[in-house]
């Protein structure tokens, strides 16, 4: 059998019988093998002029190549073995035979397993089954695996195990690690479209004094050196709009911000959020600079405004269209169409009664009249909101730092952006009336001054110009675009509760 008519390498089990500690002993046997022929295990600089991933896709036979990559796969046909090296941007087959390779590197290549990093030297061809091919010419050690990766067929399906361990998971999954570098090239795209509409990317504390900018439970920490108790940020919008006061007119920052809170398929504890500001707009305007955003990464990523959404079997649940003009329908009218036209009619205790009689919502003795309602909209308008909906002029006492509406004062100038039945980005008309802001603010902190930002008050004062605002959860935009059914899978590094 010529060396092309070889079948493709086989990630193949590790020898039957043996148990993890086992096969570890035999990957240190390995190990001190190469230092007695005088190789570190674990390399060092290595020059490539190519990648796997990069060299598959752009294949040509007979043209010399440099590359590293993990082996991912290897068959042992005795004189010769075929691996499959790569990395999370692709991977391609590599061919090694004894009478091609100096006698120390087919040494070396005796001492190879699934798992260990190499660099190679050769020239591409293409075997008679159509696998673009490397053949060796030279081979390095750059890094010696002393345990066993996981089953490449079987991948990582636990899922717990995929976030407690995801450098496993990247391994063993290739679509866990595309989507990855899928998201940190939409997150680039975003920077390039903000910067090519004239916004400037700044950077807040993530350590604050006073957390504020939303309404949220904050991780507390204390500082020192300085002698007083800091906080996470929850929101970055307080010291953004302070650089809107500074004569920043198109400012965002795209980074963390902490709250501590519930853990859920939609939540984490530290999560990505994109927060812009416009001076001279309003939040209509920024509706369309966010229906724009989102329409520009489906088309240049997925080429397509149809997003399917599946489960763990390939199933579609649901087919989400992007095509715009998206829905815009106010808050009050949709509260109406889904829990009756008379609801708004209804004095407070028959509303609190609807609510749980009719719709099944637990009501929290504590719940003021318009929580009620903003109950029964997540429930019965939010979740079930899957095409896009731009749902504007929100009741004035569920957001203080937006403008009231200057012909309904019960409502603000706002949107609520709802896709896939959660909410992917609020949008506002910003409050920039000093004295009506800190009104708000002492309103929603029940009358606890410590709570109260003042340095931001005074800030105001100085004179903010009107402006839009938005913020857009980049993980749960992610979700939406990939399809990932859980903010877990589209975070690297998850926060988990602590293994026992």
């Amino acid at each position: 059998m010529s060396s092309d008519e070889h079948p493709k390498p086989s990630a193949g089990p590790e020898p039957s019988g043996s148990t993890e500690s086992d096969l570890i002993a035999v990957r240190r046997e390995k190990l001190a093998k190469l230092r007695s022929m005088g190789i570190d295990p674990f390399g060092g600089r290595f020059e490539t002029d190519t990648t796997a991933g990069a060299l598959k896709a752009d294949f040509a036979d007979g043209r010399q190549a440099k590359l590293a990559g993990r082996i991912l796969a290897l068959r042992d046909m005795g004189k010769s073995k075929f691996l499959e090296i790569g990395d999370v941007h692709g991977k391609i087959q590599v061919y090694l035979n004894k009478k091609g390779l100096p006698e120390r590197d087919w040494e070396l290549a005796e001492t190879l397993d699934r798992g260990d990093w190499i660099g190679l030297a050769g020239e591409t061809f293409t075997t008679r089954m159509g696998e673009p091919t490397v053949k060796a010419e030279s081979l390095t050690m750059l890094s010696k695996s002393l345990r066993p990766l996981p089953d490449k067929w079987h991948g990582l399906a636990d899922r717990e195990l995929k976030y407690r361990k995801r450098h496993l998971d990247l391994i063993a999954n290739p679509a866990s690690a595309a989507l990855f570098v899928l998201r940190s090239r939409m997150m680039a795209e975003v920077r390039a479209f903000f910067h090519a509409r004239g916004f400037i990317e700044v950077e807040t504390p993530m350590l604050q004094d006073v957390a504020g900018g939303a309404a949220a439970r904050p991780f507390e920490t204390y500082h020192n050196a300085l002698g007083m108790p800091l906080t996470l940020r929850i929101a970055p919008e307080l010291y953004l709009k302070r650089l809107l006061v500074g004569g920043f007119t198109k400012v965002y920052e795209l980074n963390r911000n902490f709250r501590n809170e519930g853990i859920s398929r939609r939540h984490n504890p530290e999560f990505t959020m994109l927060e812009a500001y416009r001076a001279f707009a309003d939040f209509e305007q920024m509706a369309d600079l966010v229906e724009d955003l989102v329409c520009t990464l489906a088309e240049k990523f997925l080429g397509t405004l149809q997003i399917e959404h599946r489960d763990d079997e390939g199933n579609l649940i649901r087919t989400i269209d992007l095509t715009r003009p998206w829905k815009r329908a106010r808050y009050h009218q949709l509260v109406m169409e889904a829990a009756g036209e008379d609801w708004f009619d209804l004095d407070p205790a028959e509303r609190r009664a609807r609510a749980e009689s009719e719709f099944g919502l637990e009501i929290g003795a504590a719940l003021e009249d318009h929580e009620v309602t903003q109950q029964v909209f997540e429930k019965l308008v939010e979740e079930r909101t899957f095409d896009p909906c731009f749902v504007t002029h929100v009741d004035a006492r569920l957001i203080p730092l937006a403008k009231l509406n200057p012909d309904n004062p019960q409502v603000i100038d706002v949107y609520e952006l709802l896709i896939n039945g959660q909410e992917i980005s609020p949008g506002y008309s910003e409050l920039n009336d000093p004295d009506a802001q800190r009104r708000r603010f002492e309103e929603q902190s029940g009358g606890d001054t410590q709570l109260v930002d003042h340095d931001f008050l005074e800030a105001l004062e100085y004179g903010m110009p009107p402006a839009g605002g938005i913020g857009i959860g980049i993980d749960r935009l992610i979700m939406l675009l990939t399809g990932a059914p859980t903010i877990r899978d589209v975070v690297l590094f998850p926060q988990l509760k602590r293994k026992e």
